[in-house]
């Protein structure tokens, strides 16, 4: 049975208009205004809301041995969350420790994932160790289909390469076509100034902040984006907290480094006083980068609205408050992350569409089209055109509600968002063209995500750095 949405606001990153989309067999077939279909097509009347590409979160985690303990989600919890959030794909960061088999572990993540995902879903393959079994093993990896890789410029003896590591990464992912993520800080640094802060007894949540410094972040940006200009590779900077470490990708990408950076919700929405609450309540909040001062919010709101930051993510990292608690006598031990897989749509449309000054294509572009685009999943996501996945938010904008940890659909017993208002939320939410949410409420099937086998691209493997994502990027001043 085919799917009419009709007479909704449609909009994508490119176009802007009203109309109907008609679905059938898992692909949109027809966009128009007053579309006849065949009988028994099922009609939802958009009149009034807004039709969005499905949403692509660029940054997960779901599956994570880390620092003592796991993550706590899983696919059948995660992905749930994510649609009831309007995203329809997940790409999730795969992350052996160096002392892991790489294909091992790659099939450990892919096992978690099979037949246990509502939503689709890929991977960014994290490279956490370089030697002499490396490159055939990470060509097998791309062969397979995933066509990203990650390194950690940070979390030492543990997750961490060093700059030699780097450039060999940066030097296969340039020959393969493949583009590199990164975790931009110093491992060096963040370990000499946590050791400092712990022998003066500086122990509590407050305290992750300043071992992890903004000048330590902007250095792990600059030093990535000196490494892609020698390899001539393609990168991709994750969670950039901080105007220093902007600083540093804009220079890179103005003298022509194919550099991307990415943002996550709670560096836009939460600042370093939530991590500064005593005892737990400080430790719901620690990440990394940590949050920072809030005078670095609107510099990050004007480069996403400017296109100087690229795409928004979650870098979703679920643990519960127990877990956090492993960290009650040194913040070292406070496992680093915040659940927020089901919130960004929403916090990004209400705090940036609705109540602040983000265009909507540019909300639907950095949330959706970019993403595709970077990791080789457009048209197929990221678009409403003929041929493209049936992957449609219909979203509406006149909802009021506010975010609890005893609504919300992820497995954590607390949200980084408690109590924060959102103007508006996915009424209809398809994957594929099968309705899987309903005004909040997951009513699709639970095994519908498939693995998205992603091709290398012949622009990640260029000698010499061009920008080709954005035309300009205007000068940028803090908003009032």
């Amino acid at each position: 049975m085919g799917l009419l949405i009709r007479n909704g606001d449609v909009v994508t990153a490119g176009r802007r208009f009203t109309g109907d989309v008609y679905v059938e067999d898992e692909t949109i077939v027809a966009i128009g205004t007053g579309l006849a279909v065949p009988e028994g097509t099922e009609i939802v009347d958009a009149t009034g809301k807004f039709v969005f590409p499905g949403f692509i979160d660029p940054h997960v985690h779901i599956h994570l041995p880390f620092m003592g303990t796991f993550a706590k989600d899983t696919y059948a919890t995660a992905s749930v969350a994510a649609l009831i959030g309007g995203t329809t794909t997940l790409i999730e960061m795969c992350c052996p420790s160096r002392h892991d088999d790489p294909l091992d572990a790659y099939a450990l993540w892919k096992s978690k994932a099979a037949g246990q995902s509502a939503c689709d879903y890929t991977f960014h393959m994290a490279v956490t160790r370089f030697d002499e079994e490396t490159p055939e093993q990470l060509r097998q990896i791309v062969a397979d289909g995933t066509a990203s890789f990650k390194i950690f410029l940070s979390y030492k003896n543990f997750f961490g390469v060093d700059d030699g590591e780097m450039y060999q990464t940066l030097k296969l992912a340039n020959e393969l076509g493949v583009i590199v993520t990164a975790h931009c800080e110093n491992a060096e640094l963040v370990s000499r100034l946590q050791q400092e802060l712990i022998a003066e007894g500086k122990t509590g949540p407050e305290f992750h902040e300043p071992s992890r410094p903004e000048t330590v972040e902007a250095e792990g940006t600059t030093r990535f984006a000196t490494f892609l200009e020698t390899t001539g590779a393609t990168g991709y900077v994750v969670h950039l907290s901080c105007g220093p470490a902007l600083a540093a990708a804009l220079a890179a990408k103005e003298r022509g480094v194919r550099l991307f950076v990415e943002s996550v919700v709670p560096h836009f929405l939460l600042d370093k006083t939530y991590a500064e609450r005593p005892g737990v309540e400080g430790m719901k909040f620690v990440m990394s980068p940590p949050l920072r001062d809030k005078r670095n919010q609107p510099l990050l709101w004007d480069a996403l609205t400017a296109g100087a930051i690229d795409t928004v993510g979650t870098d979703h990292c679920p643990f519960d408050v127990e877990q956090k608690l492993l960290g009650k006598d040194a913040f070292t031990q406070i496992p680093n992350g915040i659940p927020c897989v089901e919130d960004r749509v929403n916090l990004m449309y209400t705090y940036g569409v609705s109540r602040g000054s983000l265009p909507i294509q540019r909300f639907v572009d950095a949330l959706s089209t970019q993403p595709a685009k970077l990791f080789g999943l457009y048209p197929r996501k990221g678009e409403i055109a003929v041929g493209s996945d049936a992957d449609l938010v219909v979203y509406d904008s006149a909802y009021r509600g506010v975010i609890s940890a005893e609504t919300h659909s992820v497995n954590n017993d607390y949200s980084g968002f408690e109590g924060v208002a959102i103007d508006g939320r996915p009424s209809l939410v398809t994957v594929r063209g099968v309705v899987q949410v309903r005004d909040g409420v997951f009513v699709g099937e639970r095994t519908r995500g498939e693995f998205l086998r992603r091709a290398t691209n012949p622009a990640y493997s260029q000698p010499a750095a061009t920008d080709f994502s954005h035309d300009s990027t205007p000068e940028l001043q803090p908003r009032s």
